[in-house]
């Protein structure tokens, strides 16, 4: 299972959840197959939340060939889930007091809002301790994986959702800004030199500056192609403390970063929006004069980037929303950054998660590969 997840995490939203979704449909078919080959199964079946159908569904993997009224009249009973009670232990097996002398397990997977998880086991000798742990065991990889097949519908309905956002943007923006060029370029050149003249340039590569970055981010959305190259970590830093400068000097804040020298293979800009919008994050609810913490630490595949502060910390509600889109705390806020640096890490096949700090404050971590994998790392512009 830990082969499995790492397996997942490298790959890009799209393919993590047709490969979840492969990874649940061999666990669903095959586990079961080899339980009932252990044990003397009269019948057993398994009910779950689908959730590409949004359904619970059953499978049944072994029924009565031959079925007289009471045992029809049992399997029916067994379906209704008429024995069914909130209190049963989730992975453990449990045997159901009948008033038949039938034996009947039940291994609860999970509890889910629209109705339980379960395997269901009807055996014609009562189970070992030691297959008992085999069904529990079985149980807990069912877990795994449905969680982690969940996982990767949650994540992809966030970029799906973002990708919509970032398209509607650039297609309302894109037009005025345009003009805005048009006009101001307009303006400069029909100005004599002076004062007016270089405001009139200001606005005109402030125009060209907001294009760009538009492009930019558009073609995060569109999972279009990364402009991957070897990158100094501690260069992209710089220059996103360059671009906070102002912010950081109106509240007297200070950058505590590490001075080792690291080497990151990625897109320059989006690398360095990822931490614009971090550090932005963490200036807007540090305290005057404190000190923002960008750390990192290197790892045989891969580099942990660190981001903390000495705020207020983060609720439970922020914890779980924090990358949805347009959930802000901010006053003002679009509620886009921290999804877009999330879709950002997630094209480079790394992870990114907020945690709150033991001291106070809040931390936000990234864990980028060493090198991009898959075997894309031949061109300058890598598709992922």
């Amino acid at each position: 299972m830990a082969d499995v997840i790492s397996i997942a995490r490298k790959l890009d939203p799209i393919d993590r959840k047709s490969f979840c979704q492969l990874q649940l449909q061999q666990f669903i078919q095959q586990l079961p197959t080899q339980l009932i080959q252990q044990i003397s199964a009269l019948a057993t079946w398994l009910t779950y939340w689908n959730p590409l159908t949004n359904h619970r569904q059953s499978v049944q993997y072994k029924l009565p060939t031959v079925a007289d009224a009471d045992q029809v009249a049992f399997l029916n009973y067994l379906s209704s889930e008429d024995w069914w009670f909130p209190a049963l232990p989730t992975l453990n097996l449990s045997k159901l007091l009948l008033p038949s002398e039938e034996h009947v397990y039940i291994c609860p997977i999970q509890q889910q809002e629209t109705g339980a998880e379960y395997w269901l086991l009807w055996v014609a000798e009562p189970l070992t301790p030691s297959q008992q742990h085999s069904v529990e065991l079985h149980a807990q990889l069912m877990a795994h994986s449905l969680n982690l097949y969940r996982e990767c519908c949650r994540q992809q309905s966030k970029v799906e959702l973002l990708e919509q956002v970032i398209q509607k943007a650039d297609h309302q923006l894109r037009n005025p800004l345009a003009l805005m060029g048009l006009y101001s370029t307009t303006l400069e050149m029909s100005l004599p030199e002076g004062d007016l003249r270089s405001q009139a340039s200001l606005i005109r590569e402030a125009t060209e500056e907001i294009s760009l970055c538009l492009k930019e981010v558009s073609s995060c959305g569109q999972q279009a192609r990364l402009r991957a190259e070897h990158y100094d970590l501690r260069t992209i830093l710089a220059d996103a403390i360059h671009h906070l400068h102002p912010w950081l000097a109106e509240k007297h804040l200070q950058i505590a970063q590490s001075s080792e020298s690291v080497l990151l293979y990625g897109d320059f800009w989006q690398l360095k929006q990822v931490l614009i919008n971090l550090i932005s994050n963490a200036v807007h609810f540090s305290p005057v004069r404190g000190t923002i913490t960008c750390q990192w630490q290197v790892f045989r595949h891969e580099v942990l980037i660190e981001v903390r502060d000495q705020g207020p910390g983060l609720s439970e509600i922020d914890l779980s929303q924090i990358f949805t889109p347009f959930y802000s705390r901010r006053p003002g806020g679009t509620g886009l950054g921290l999804s877009i640096s999330q879709k950002i890490i997630l094209d480079h096949q790394g992870r990114i998660w907020a945690q709150n700090l033991p001291g106070g404050g809040a931390g936000f971590s990234f864990a980028l590969p060493r090198r991009i994998e898959a075997g894309i790392a031949q061109s300058s512009e890598l598709p992922l």
